[in-house]
């Protein structure tokens, strides 16, 4: 079992979870002191937090591969504005479903979806609900744009705050899925808009997610706009504080990570995606040296192609290394709490992340006896360098399995990438 704390990882060898209701009861060395009827047996395997995907876009499984050689201004208006613009609800449910059971599989139990596409009414309505089916924790992070952009994707801020508190009064209980806004780029949104939802989100007692620095190109338009830089701007307009998760935050200068600091904002590091993209690479060890809260995102499908978050953890470490030519830049202890901690932190959670007794039975069970694991030495670099999905074993959300023993217990798979395949060969053709 491992569990995590600030600063390093716990390993504890022969010990037990005991799970009560939606909450851990008891965590500890040898036999539980309390009896249950439900005993589950892990060894040869360990017993970590959930993982969070703290920056995705589910609708984005139907447009995996579209392009693989394109910059991110290109990415958008080539491949993903012409088809984003005519997804239904039904298209979206069919692909949050999907992208979240991948998910999963994944050894994710939180996701923070950046959903921009809002073409109905009940557009947010059926990503909650294939939430709500498969018993995932998340945070709808209600994205728009009120300018610069593609016109069915866009709406006025009066608009984004009344579907944005509509939908939220349907679905925000505050635990398994909360509604936050989440304006999507600077360029994107005008600064009349960025108060206006930004006060009525506080007034909810919700934060904001929006891509921040994602390319050096974006922080020119900004600067040539505006004359300020991504997180200047947010600071300019009273924005930045510790409710913001900032995705991506690559083209950052020393005052920008020093207000960040100051601020206690999360930033989103997203390697796969950023490499994909070829955006540039994050100063991860500078944000680490001023206590920047850091948590790891897939990013959508549409820009990695997978939402495997192994692969994150482990491009994580491997980018650092090879950027500063530094073995030591980033070790994998430091990465796993990212994507657990830096996550929960992410999501605005302090009852997520870790293994403790009152804490969330959101867990995960690796196995660690795979060819391409085995023998483990240090069971933290095992699970960022050796582990992937298919040694993901059992996955728990609020003390309910979803997984178990690798049998997906919340739907039927193969009808889910039935449905998903018959879905993309509509949109797209065969």
């Amino acid at each position: 079992m491992v569990t995590l704390s600030e600063t390093e990882e716990v390993l504890i060898p022969e010990g037990f979870v005991l799970v009560e209701n939606d909450r851990i009861a008891e965590v500890g060395k040898g036999e539980p002191t309390s009896k249950t009827d439900s005993m589950v047996d892990c060894r040869n395997r360990v017993v970590m937090p959930g993982l969070v995907n703290a920056h995705t876009h589910l609708f984005q499984t139907l447009f995996r591969g579209l392009a693989d050689d394109k910059p991110l201004l290109e990415w958008l208006t080539d491949c993903i504005w012409p088809t984003a613009g005519r997804l239904t609800s039904e298209h979206l449910e069919v692909a949050a479903t999907l992208g979240l059971v991948e998910n999963i599989r994944s050894g994710v139990t939180s996701v923070i979806d950046h959903q921009y596409v809002h073409t109905g009414a009940d557009s947010d309505d059926a990503v909650c609900r294939a939430a709500q089916g498969l018993g995932v924790r998340l945070v709808l992070a209600r994205g728009w744009a009120d300018r610069n952009y593609h016109p069915p994707l866009t709406e006025t801020a009066e608009e984004v705050v009344v579907r944005t508190d509509a939908v939220a009064a349907r679905f925000d209980d505050g635990d398994m899925i909360t509604v936050e806004n989440a304006p999507l780029i600077p360029w994107g949104c005008s600064d009349e808009a960025m108060l206006i939802t930004g006060q009525a989100a506080r007034r909810r007692g919700r934060g904001l997610h929006i891509h921040c620095a994602e390319t050096a190109g974006e922080v020119e338009m900004s600067l040539s706009e505006r004359g300020l830089r991504h997180v200047h701007w947010l600071e300019s307009l009273g924005l930045l504080g510790s409710d913001v998760q900032l995705a991506h935050s690559i083209w950052l200068d020393d005052e920008e990570l020093d207000l960040i600091a100051g601020r206690g904002a999360v930033v989103v590091h997203c390697p796969v995606s950023n490499m994909y993209l070829a955006s540039g690479v994050m100063r991860l060890g500078d944000m680490r040296e001023r206590g920047i809260p850091v948590a790891l995102g897939s990013d959508g499908p549409g820009s990695n192609n997978r939402q495997d978050m192994f692969e994150v953890l482990k491009q994580t470490v491997l980018l650092q290394k090879v950027s500063s030519l530094d073995a030591m830049a980033l070790q994998p202890g430091a990465a796993l709490r990212m994507a657990c901690q830096g996550g929960a932190r992410a999501m605005g959670r302090t009852d997520l992340g870790g293994i403790e007794a009152g804490m969330k039975a959101d867990l995960v069970v690796v196995d660690l006896t795979a060819p391409f694991v085995a023998p483990v030495h240090n069971v933290a670099s095992a699970l960022v360098f050796c582990c992937s999905p298919a040694d993901v074993v059992s996955v728990m959300v609020n003390g309910r399995w979803l997984m178990f023993e690798r049998e997906l217990l919340v739907a039927d798979q193969s009808e889910v990438v039935r449905r998903a395949q018959q879905t993309q060969t509509r949109l797209f053709g065969p």
